[in-house]
């Protein structure tokens, strides 16, 4: 693969997991990841998925879930116990049932720079409740619409793993509107603006029996209820983007029409970036691609981690230049970092679609 686009930051990574407090006594943090991000009260935010689990013991493998009441649960199993399946380090599966070895709650953080991220006070951590949301919550986008903002996140159980959505207007009081999307769905993002007056939104579901893991889009008249469901991109056969792709945050509005960026991954599991063009007045029309990723993981922050090789994100910041994109991003599953591309950059480098 050619270099990519990306300019990092040379502050990378900008949080580690020791840069962070555990949520509850007895676990440690594990990783950070893919955090949305948002403008609000003149400083940049950024909503992290913050990882935990107890600390490993030998011969053993336990992890926390929550239980129906709120409570958490830890689970602890023998490495050598024959019904464990454990060669994937994020999910196990014992005796029929996947897990995940983690659980992930999303933590507010702040800062002036966009570089230089606290912990503000007052402000509380989103968790999973319910039996929906027993192994976590994850990977959320932020949309701003007018004075409200759409938070769409991952909502992992052993009934499967679903989109979330919960709304707020001050970062204190949310309204949770539970399961917008069912099993098995996630990377939705919602449109920071309505067209032809709907709600659109990316999600993305799959269908490991025919079809695949595709990028879709579903509008709605409320932001809530979603229906006119539509594939608009596919995997490509042995190309980098060949065994999934995933929306990244709400598309950009340019004089070209919609630019979203979205992660896809090979066979090998090796996540990278690319950018698609929809027309902005009717985004289930995809115009164009890019053939190459816009960036690839290289530093050893992306190469090594808690699963290496991974660029991914879902959180983006525009600059007063319209023209410069600061991407948030986790990398190897472990760090959250950042890198700035130029939107003219990255439309010189699609490629138009001759068919939807």
């Amino acid at each position: 693969m050619k270099k990519d686009i990306a300019k990092r930051f040379a502050a990378n990574p900008l949080l580690s997991p020791k840069d962070l407090k555990p949520s509850i006594k007895g676990l440690e943090i594990t990783c950070l990841l893919n955090p949305g991000a948002f403008r609000y009260e003149g400083k940049t935010w950024l909503l992290v998925r913050v990882a935990e689990r107890p600390v490993q013991k030998e011969n053993l493998i336990s992890f926390p879930i929550i239980k129906p009441n709120g409570d958490y649960e830890i689970i602890e199993i023998a490495t050598n116990d024959p019904a464990l399946k454990n060669s994937d380090p994020r999910v196990i599966n014992y005796k029929g049932a996947d897990y995940l070895t983690t659980l992930s709650h999303l933590r507010l953080l702040c800062s002036e720079d966009g570089i230089h991220f606290y912990d503000p006070e007052s402000y509380p951590l989103l968790t999973g409740k319910g039996k929906l949301e027993a192994f976590g919550i994850e990977d959320c986008r932020v949309s701003q619409i007018d004075n409200k903002y759409y938070l769409t996140f991952t909502a992992v159980s052993g009934n499967g793993v679903g989109v979330g959505l919960k709304i707020t207007s001050d970062w204190k009081n949310f309204a949770s509107h539970g399961m917008i999307f069912p099993p098995h769905n996630k990377d939705c993002a919602i449109f920071e603006e309505k067209i032809n007056n709907k709600f659109y939104a990316f999600h993305r579901p799959s269908s490991p029996e025919i079809g695949g893991n595709y990028i879709w889009i579903a509008e709605s008249p409320d932001g809530i209820h979603w229906g006119n469901h539509q594939c608009i991109l596919r995997t490509r056969q042995d190309n980098w983007d060949s065994a999934r792709v995933g929306a990244g945050a709400a598309p950009i509005k340019t004089d070209k029409g919609l630019l979203a960026i979205y992660h896809g991954a090979n066979k090998q599991h090796q996540y990278c970036l690319g950018a698609i063009l929809l027309d902005a007045n009717d985004p289930a029309k995809l115009l164009a691609q890019t053939d190459a990723p816009i960036m690839i993981p290289t530093e050893e922050y992306e190469t090594k981690g808690f699963l290496g090789n991974v660029v991914f994100t879902n959180g983006h910041i525009l600059k007063e230049d319209s023209d410069t994109v600061t991407v948030y991003y986790g990398a190897a599953d472990e760090y959250v970092c950042a890198a700035d591309f130029s939107i003219k950059e990255i439309l010189s480098l699609l490629i138009p679609c001759h068919a939807n």
